[in-house]
């Protein structure tokens, strides 16, 4: 079964490459943040008919694969004859994508993205920082091999975790962090100043940003005004039905956050969230 599995991957990345140049370019990208429901939105979007999917939904082509070259980032998504099919024969509109939700935070990602992709559309999905942060160690944690840590001493060795890195990132051609993709809980959490980076590249018009916790608790909501930023028509997906609590409760599991180590993060992140409000215009209520 193995070699079964293993000759077909083969064979369809063949053709993805041997089809690179009649392949599309993405619409949008969800290029963050992590652990902020990015999954559930892509799915949700995906389900759409007029929307198909890239090959995998996190590419990472621009920030951790970017050395493979834009051949191999273009073969990830749908060719022209499928668009031309859809839309002259089917008669509806044909739009595609992927969610990286490393994006944001990779220092060399809005440069490379603004390169190559000038027109996409963005999406961003916010939660709240200390909630993020838990989110992510605990998802380390529990893949066994990321982090040995205990939360506290996680977070206070970030810095000594990751220094340097995001500079070597910077000057280093095509040099990948490990540290910095895995050992990163607090600078996440910062998003003004990832988001000043992309709004220096990209007009404010492409981005659509949404409060996770809005897609958490309303879920058809947030997908309608996704459609709507991305000009496809209104759809309703049978799984939004079951809504994202439920997915949500499904997921985590029942552990906690220290109380002492939430208001210590909580504190830290308050100034950092008033400079997101204001870069955004809006108040995301994190602040407790």
């Amino acid at each position: 079964m193995k070699l079964f599995h293993d000759t077909r991957v083969y064979a369809d990345n063949f053709f993805r490459a041997a089809t690179n140049p009649i392949r599309l370019m993405p619409d949008f990208i969800i290029i963050g943040a992590q652990k902020c429901g990015t999954t559930s939105l892509y799915n949700y979007l995906i389900k759409h008919p007029n929307i198909h999917s890239a090959a995998t939904k996190e590419v990472h082509f621009f920030d951790h694969k970017f050395g493979k070259g834009f051949w191999w980032y273009r073969a990830h998504f749908p060719t022209m004859l499928e668009k031309y099919y859809t839309e002259h024969i089917a008669k509806r509109d044909y739009i595609t994508g992927e969610a990286s939700p490393s994006y944001i935070f990779h220092p060399l990602a809005p440069k490379r993205v603004a390169q190559f992709l000038p027109n996409v559309k963005l999406i961003v999905l916010l939660r709240n920082p200390v909630d993020r942060l838990y989110s992510q160690y605990r998802h380390k944690v529990e893949r066994g091999k990321h982090e040995k840590l205990p939360l506290e001493e996680a977070i206070a060795r970030e810095e000594e975790r990751i220094q340097g890195e995001r500079e070597k990132i910077a000057t280093i051609k095509n040099y990948v962090s490990f540290n910095y993709q895995h050992f990163a809980y607090k600078a996440r959490g910062r998003y003004a100043e990832q988001l000043e980076a992309w709004f220096a590249l990209f007009p404010r018009e492409q981005f659509l940003i949404l409060k996770s916790e809005d897609l958490y608790s309303n879920p058809g909501e947030i997908y309608k005004q996704t459609l709507e930023f991305l000009n496809v028509p209104a759809f309703e997906p049978a799984s939004l039905k079951k809504g994202y609590k439920q997915y949500n409760k499904s997921k985590e599991t029942p552990s906690k956050m220290n109380e002492a180590i939430r208001k210590q993060l909580l504190a830290y992140y308050e100034p950092y969230n008033a400079q997101l409000y204001q870069l955004v215009g809006r108040d995301f209520g994190w602040d407790h």
